[in-house]
């Protein structure tokens, strides 16, 4: 049998209440200290809700308030609405590099079945061809890659039957050649939504789906931000797109480029440095047979070497090729 001190045991038993609401009061103090935020999409617009730390009771406590939800991006998704215009950002200068968000991990293919794509983004026929091309047949199904709102619907140019989908991050997403389109403007979409059916109008060589990604009217190589494939994967949840992935000039639409993700503003200086290539110049070289092979254009070449457009190459000159 033990034997207590009742004066001890006394002073413990006015002590504890004490030492749990103190305890309480840290502890609670401790869990209303926000660690970080979870980007949610609400109505269009991206906003950041408060993570606590994992014990902390969310019922127990006042609901969330409005100055705890921060609101960023909120004009990317609103800006530039119009349902008239294929590109409404025609007067607009876009600057180099800029950063996009994705919400999802993965995407929907456009077309039902396996994606095979039949032409890139890139230089063809001495022409820029802004998108990718995918192979299917008249009559398929073409559906949405993302979530996001119909902005523009109509018959334009070479495109033909197009629709125009613009998603929460700011880009959109363009589908051409359509033969029957099934949505209107300012209409809600969720990906894997048929929004029309494959054709062959416009100008295609043939029945296929145009594919085009924009941000703020410029067209960027779809194939730097989405995996092609099977396993249909956005490339990086934060991307930094630079002229070289929104200019197909710099691209070949016979094959593919080699992609080379720059996920932070550190990683492009980086990475275009260890690109950096020096090309001996041969016989019967030109700064044009140069730019053609390693897909650059002239004025690249020109810059990054200090050299003029009709300058004259010297057999064993060294060209940097970045």
């Amino acid at each position: 049998m033990f034997l207590i001190n009742k004066k001890l045991l006394t002073s413990f038993l006015i002590f504890l209440p004490f030492f749990i609401v103190s305890a309480q009061e840290t502890l609670a103090q401790k869990e209303n200290i926000v660690v970080e935020h979870k980007k949610i999409v609400v109505q269009g617009k991206i906003v950041c809700l408060p993570i606590y730390p994992k014990n902390y009771n969310y019922f127990v406590e006042d609901e969330i308030s409005d100055d705890d939800l921060l609101m960023e991006n909120i004009e990317e998704f609103t800006t530039n609405w119009d349902n008239q215009q294929f590109n409404p950002y025609w007067d607009e200068q876009l600057t180099f590099p800029f950063q996009l968000e994705f919400k999802d991990e993965d995407f929907s293919s456009p077309v039902d079945g396996k994606m095979v794509v039949t032409s890139r983004y890139g230089w063809r026929r001495g022409r820029p061809h802004q998108g990718i091309d995918i192979d299917l047949h008249v009559g398929d199904s073409v559906r949405s890659i993302l979530d996001g709102k119909i902005r523009y619907v109509g018959y334009h140019g070479g495109h033909g039957n197009t629709v125009v989908i613009r998603h929460h991050n700011g880009l959109e997403t363009v589908y051409a050649h359509l033969s029957e389109i099934l949505v209107k403007e300012n209409e809600d979409i969720k990906k894997g939504e048929a929004i029309g059916k494959g054709g062959v109008t416009g100008n295609a060589r043939g029945s296929h789906l145009h594919l085009e990604v924009r941000y703020k009217g410029k067209s960027i190589n779809p194939e730097y931000l989405f995996e092609f494939a099977n396993d249909t994967k956005v490339r990086s949840d934060v991307l930094f797109v630079t002229k070289k992935w929104a200019t197909p000039r710099y691209h070949k639409s016979t094959r593919k480029s080699n992609i080379v993700l720059h996920k932070t503003i550190e990683d492009i200086a980086k990475i275009e440095e260890e690109q950096k290539k020096i090309y001996t110049v041969r016989k019967g070289d030109t700064l044009s047979r140069i730019a053609n092979k390693y897909g650059l254009a002239i004025s690249e070449i020109c810059k990054n070497n200090a050299l003029r457009s009709n300058s004259v190459l010297k057999i064993g000159q060294q060209i940097i090729i970045n």
